[in-house]
């Protein structure tokens, strides 16, 4: 296990990277990145699936390629 959940005590694998996008109030989320970013979560996929966000503001979902959602 390379990289593990950025949500406190949460020791689970990583398998989703989130970021902020304040300016246009969105959260987007997607497969791992390939290397941690600076302004990037790392989540497993229970915290991933269950993402909650301020009101008002839109989550957009991206999958890996060869992926069903």
């Amino acid at each position: 296990m390379d990289r593990i959940c950025s949500k406190a005590s949460c020791r689970r694998e990583a398998v989703a990277t989130l970021t902020y996008d304040y300016a246009d109030s969105m959260v987007v989320i997607g497969p791992l990145a390939p290397a941690r970013a600076p302004h990037g979560y790392d989540l497993c996929a229970e915290h991933a699936d269950r993402l909650s966000v301020p009101q008002g503001w839109q989550v957009v979902r991206h999958q890996a390629l060869g992926q069903a959602g």
